[in-house]
C-alpha cells in the first residue's frame, strides 16, 4: 500500500475507489467509538461504507487502511474553498477518541506525538499547505463536530503543521448572533468564505452562519463554542487572514 514512511501496521479496508482530483487536504477526525479496535474493525467492514487512510490509537500506534493513492470514504458531504468531493482531495486520519457523546476525554500526549509525526510526513510528501490541514467540522459544519475543541491544533502548529494564530482572549463588546442582519453579518460571512468555509454571503446571520461560526470556534477559538461572533472570534479570524 502506498503510504507513510513511518512505522505502522496495515489492516486493509475494502472501502475505497479511485481519486478524481489531486491531493490538497489533510483531514483530521475522531473515531467517536469506545475503543480503537472497534473503530478499526468498523472502518474495515464492507457494510460500514466508511474508511480512512490512517487510524492513530491512544498510544500513537498508526494503522493504515487505504493507500494514499486511493479515495477513502471519510469526509462525506462536505466542501472547502468552493470545492466538493473532499474525499478525492484529501487524506483522512481518524484519531481514536470516544467523542462528545461518550465523555470526550483529552487527547493523550503519546497520541498527539503520533498524529504530529504522521501529519508532518503526509504534508511534506504531498505538498499540503498549512491552511489545508483541516478538521472534519471545518468541511461539514453542523453535520460533524470532530475532532472538536479539545484537539491540540496549537501543538501541531508548533511542529510546523497547520495554520494557527493565538486566539484573541474572551472579552465583552459588540457581537453578531443568530437573527442579526446587515453589513456586519455580510462582512463576517465574506471573511469566513474567503478563508474556505462553505457559507452563503447573504447579510443575514442565519442558522448556517451560526454553524459555520461554531466550526470556526472549535478549531481556532476553542475557549467558547457558542456560534456567537463576538469580538474574540472576529479578531481571531482577522489574525488568521493576515497570517496567510
Amino acid at each position: 500500500m502506498i503510504g507513510t514512511t513511518l512505522p505502522h501496521v496495515v489492516q486493509a479496508s475494502p472501502n475505497f475507489n479511485d481519486r478524481r482530483a489531486d491531493i490538497s487536504i489533510l483531514l483530521l477526525h475522531y473515531t467517536g467509538m469506545r475503543d480503537a479496535a472497534a473503530a478499526c474493525d468498523w472502518l474495515c467492514r464492507v457494510e460500514s461504507e466508511v474508511s480512512c487512510h490512517y487510524l492513530v490509537d491512544a498510544d500513537g500506534v498508526i494503522t493504515q487502511m487505504v493507500g494514499e493513492d486511493k479515495r477513502a470514504w471519510h469526509a462525506g458531504l462536505s466542501s472547502w474553498a468552493g470545492l466538493e468531493d473532499i474525499n478525492s482531495r484529501s487524506i483522512g486520519i481518524e484519531i481514536h477518541n470516544p467523542g462528545h457523546a461518550l465523555g470526550y476525554p483529552d487527547f493523550p500526549a503519546r497520541q498527539m506525538t503520533g498524529v504530529a509525526a504522521l501529519s508532518s510526513d503526509i504534508c511534506k510528501r504531498n505538498a499540503i499547505l498549512p491552511r489545508h490541514v483541516l478538521a472534519h467540522s471545518d468541511v461539514a459544519p453542523g453535520r460533524k463536530i470532530d475532532p472538536g475543541e479539545k484537539f491540540e491544533w496549537r501543538a501541531l502548529h508548533a511542529q510546523g503543521i497547520g495554520h494557527w494564530v493565538s486566539p484573541e482572549p474572551l472579552s465583552g463588546g459588540t457581537f453578531i448572533q443568530l437573527g442579526d442582519a446587515g453589513d456586519s453579518a455580510l462582512a463576517l460571512q465574506s471573511l469566513l468564505k474567503f478563508y474556505g468555509y462553505g457559507i452563503d454571503i447573504s447579510g443575514n446571520f442565519d442558522d448556517r452562519t451560526k454553524l459555520v461560526v461554531e466550526a470556526f470556534q472549535r478549531h481556532f477559538r476553542p475557549a467558547r463554542v457558542d456560534g456567537v461572533a463576538d469580538v474574540s472570534t472576529i479578531a481571531t479570524l482577522h489574525k488568521l487572514l493576515r497570517a496567510l
